[in-house]
């Protein structure tokens, strides 16, 4: 890869820290976004020049499309079980590693198969990194049924919790509205700064319509943040006094 930007460089190097962590006979989870393309480039490399037995499950389409061209063979997670590692990106990452994550609308498949998994690992670039989550829209999946009765629950529910007149954006792509691959809706929130992320996520939670959203809290394990300079900062959960 050359002719990268300082973004991209950044993105890679967070990429290479990730994929250093996979070991021989893992069972990992392949996620979606800029910074997982250089994840997938990077294993495939890792792969070809070890011959690394893996097995992977991918969290999009995409990833497994792209997957399939540089020879990473996808399986079903079902198929496979439990997940020893899974990679993915985030749009954001608070001090406590809690994220924001949807940008490329498949945070339902990334939350399942982070679920499955031993660790999850993130990686990306320090843009992501944040003080308070909520600066980038809160990607909430809902289903096409209903979705403006829907919509007024969210909306009562930001209401409840001082959100009020925050803006809730149907996603849209080349003009047209975005499906996800369950060809479900998205609805991303304008909230500018989540003060209490367990409130909007329970609460997200207890809306008939919505499948998932794009808060992962108490999820992620360990955040590789790169440099253009190809450096590398790990990102650990603060430790639990008592």
């Amino acid at each position: 890869m050359t002719d990268l930007s300082p973004s991209d460089l950044a993105k890679d190097a967070a990429a290479r820290a990730g994929v250093a962590l996979v070991q021989d006979g893992m069972r990992l989870g392949l996620g979606t976004g800029s910074t997982a393309v250089f994840m997938v480039h990077r294993l495939a490399e890792r792969i070809r020049a070890e011959g690394l037995r893996l097995r992977c499950a991918a969290t999009s389409r995409a990833t497994c499309d792209l997957a399939g061209q540089l020879g990473i063979r996808i399986e079903e997670l079902d198929e496979i079980g439990w997940l020893d590692l899974t990679l993915d990106g985030a749009d954001e990452i608070d001090p406590d590693l809690n994220l924001i994550k949807g940008g490329g609308g498949a945070h339902l498949r990334e939350k399942i198969t982070a679920a499955a998994s031993e660790r999850m690992v993130v990686i990306a670039d320090p843009t992501k990194v944040v003080e308070t989550l909520g600066a980038f829209h809160l990607p909430v999946e809902v289903i096409p049924f209903g979705v403006e009765t829907t919509v007024v629950h969210i909306r009562r529910l930001l209401d409840s919790l001082g959100l009020t007149h925050r803006p809730i954006l149907p996603r849209q792509r080349d003009g047209r509205i975005f499906r996800t691959d369950e060809d479900n809706l998205i609805l991303d929130l304008s909230l500018e700064a989540i003060t209490d992320c367990k409130a909007i996520s329970s609460g997200l939670h207890a809306i008939p319509g919505v499948v998932e959203h794009g808060l992962f809290l108490g999820m992620c394990d360990l955040a590789l943040i790169g440099a253009p300079d190809g450096s590398v900062i790990e990102m650990t959960k603060p430790e639990v006094t008592a």
